[in-house]
């Protein structure tokens, strides 16, 4: 049942996809951005929202993850996620990131403390990069610590320092947490990942396709 479900999903999908017009600039062309470091980031008027890719972009990815999701690693990992990453290099589409923390809610501070110390990231235009080490490497098994964020920031080069290792240390964007949880919860707790493509939010029959690779035009080109 599942498969004939997933069949006749990305059958209307590639239909589509055959007869709109694909994305702007060719898919495949020599990146735009060399490396993650390389991209242009910067925090939305709205204060929660993370910009990462070329501004002039015609299509905009907004994406809701819970650092502590193994779904969301899944998607970032093993399904769309790396094709998402290479078109937001080439200049394809950009992305809006939305960091919720709701998996702290029974228990621990794992979350809070990664979207804390992706925030302090941004500070140092290092979002995207730390965004990529985090979910490269295997999930903690004892949740996000401090030990362990700041370990994994040594593998981007120039993010460690006073200001990021102290920001972490100290939670200093505790507020920003809760206020990018707060976003996430305004926007109907809709499960992370989440993904919208110009507004238009994947419906729930055809997430299916965040877990499988090779799919981001697909996605991009059916929601736009």
């Amino acid at each position: 049942m599942r498969m004939t479900r997933r069949r006749a999903v990305w059958s209307s999908i590639a239909v589509a996809v055959t007869a709109a017009v694909v994305v702007t600039n060719v898919w495949g062309n020599a990146p735009r951005y060399a490396a993650a470091d390389d991209l242009p980031e910067s925090l939305a008027a709205d204060g929660t929202t993370v910009l990462v890719g070329a501004p002039d972009a015609k299509v905009t990815l907004r994406v809701y993850e819970d650092m502590s999701c193994p779904s969301a690693r899944e998607y970032e990992t093993e399904g769309a996620g790396p094709g998402i990453r290479t078109a937001v290099l080439n200049g394809e589409i950009n992305t809006e990131y939305r960091l919720a923390s709701f998996l702290d809610r029974d228990s621990g501070d794992s979350s809070k403390k990664a979207a804390n110390a992706l925030r302090a990231a941004l500070e140092q235009g290092k979002f995207a990069a730390f965004h990529q080490v985090l979910f490269a490497s295997p999930a903690p098994p004892g949740g996000y610590t401090d030990a362990v964020l700041l370990e994994r920031a040594g593998e981007v080069k120039g993010l460690r320092g006073h200001a990021f290792d102290s920001a972490v240390k100290e939670m200093k964007y505790a507020a920003w947490v809760t206020a990018s949880e707060r976003a996430y919860e305004e926007a109907g707790n809709p499960g992370t990942p989440t993904v919208e493509v110009n507004g238009h939010r994947l419906k729930d029959e055809d997430r299916w396709v965040l877990y499988e690779p090779g799919t981001v035009q697909a996605i991009v080109t059916y929601y736009r």
